[in-house]
C-alpha cells in the first residue's frame, strides 16, 4: 500500500496575523488526514467506530503555508506495538511538493467501556502492517 493522502481545504481562519497558516492549525490538518485514513482504509462509516485515542503528537515545521497554497497531507503507519501505533505525516504544498511540516502521532487502541487500552484488533493490525513504512 502506498501512503494515504488527502487534500486539505484551507480556510480563511487558518491564516494568522503573520499572514501564514498558524502552527496550531497543522494539528487539525493531521487530525483530518488521520481520521480519513482510518475511515477509508478500515471501511468505517461513523466516528463512533473509532476505537483509538491520541496519546502524543510532535510536529516539525519546515516551510510556511500562505493563502492560495494547496495543502495535502500524506499519512502512513511507521511503528506498531501491542496496543499502540505511530502514524507519520508529511504536510506539503501540492503544486510545488514543498514540505510544510512533518509530524508523528502515537495512538492507543482503546476500550471506551473499561476506559483502558486494549490490543490493536487483528484486522486493523493487518491493515497497519500492510502499510508500514520505516
Amino acid at each position: 500500500m502506498t501512503r494515504f493522502t488527502t487534500d486539505i481545504q484551507m480556510r480563511f481562519r487558518d491564516i494568522d496575523g503573520m499572514g501564514h497558516v498558524n502552527n496550531a492549525v497543522y494539528l487539525s490538518y493531521i487530525e483530518l488526514a488521520r481520521t480519513q485514513f482510518y475511515m477509508h482504509q478500515a471501511n468505517k462509516r461513523t466516528l463512533d467506530e473509532i476505537d483509538f485515542i491520541l496519546a502524543h503528537v510532535e510536529i516539525d515545521f519546515e516551510s510556511q503555508a500562505v493563502w492560495g497554497d494547496e495543502v495535502q497531507v500524506a499519512v502512513w503507519p511507521s511503528k506498531i506495538g501491542t496496543s499502540s501505533f505511530t502514524l507519520s505525516y508529511e504536510v506539503q504544498e501540492k503544486r510545488s511538493a514543498r514540505i510544510l511540516a512533518r509530524a508523528k502521532s502515537v495512538l492507543v487502541s482503546y476500550d471506551y467501556e473499561t476506559k483502558k487500552s486494549k490490543p490493536i484488533p487483528p484486522a486493523f493490525r493487518k491493515l497497519l502492517e500492510g502499510a508500514l513504512e520505516a
